[in-house]
C-alpha cells in the first residue's frame, strides 16, 4: 500500500462541544497522521465554492449554512491508503448507520452534524487540500 493525502473537516457541531483532540486522536489511532491543520471560521463564498457540486440540490443553503455556524478544523492526514482509512475511521454519512467505534457513531448529532467530512477519492482530495491549503503549509 502507497503512502497518500486525503483532507479532513472537523465540522462545527464537533468544535462547538470541543471534540477537535478527541476527533484527531482517532483520526491518528487509526493510523493516520495530521500533516497540515488550522481552525478558521468558513465564510460563505468558501462554503459555497467547496460544496458547489451541491448548489443544484436542495439541502445546500442549509449545508452552507451549517458550516459557516461556527469555526471547522480543515486537516491535510496522511497514512497508507488515506482516503479508505479515513473513511472508515469516520463511518457512515448517518450516524444510526455507522459502525460502533467511528467517529459519528461516537460523536455525530444526526445526519447533517456529523462531526467530519472526509474526501471521498484521491482525486477529490487534491483538490480540496488545494481548496484550504498552500503546498508550504503542508509538513509531513
Amino acid at each position: 500500500m502507497a503512502v497518500t493525502r486525503t483532507f479532513s473537516i472537523i465540522k462545527p457541531d464537533a468544535t462547538r462541544r470541543n471534540l477537535t483532540g478527541a476527533v484527531t486522536k482517532m483520526l491518528e489511532d487509526a493510523g493516520l497522521r495530521v500533516v497540515a491543520s488550522k481552525r478558521i471560521q468558513m465564510t460563505r463564498e468558501q462554503a459555497e465554492g467547496f460544496y458547489a457540486v451541491h448548489k443544484e440540490r436542495p439541502f445546500f443553503g442549509e449545508l452552507v449554512d451549517f458550516m459557516i455556524s461556527g469555526p471547522v478544523v480543515v486537516q491535510v492526514l496522511e497514512g497508507e491508503d488515506a482516503v479508505k482509512r479515513n473513511r472508515d475511521v469516520m463511518g457512515a454519512t448517518n450516524p444510526a448507520d455507522a459502525d460502533e467505534g467511528t467517529i459519528r457513531k461516537t460523536y455525530a448529532e444526526s445526519i447533517e452534524a456529523n462531526s467530519v467530512h472526509g474526501s471521498d477519492s484521491e482525486e477529490n482530495a487534491k483538490i480540496e487540500i488545494d481548496f484550504f491549503f498552500n503546498e508550504d503549509e503542508i509538513v509531513g
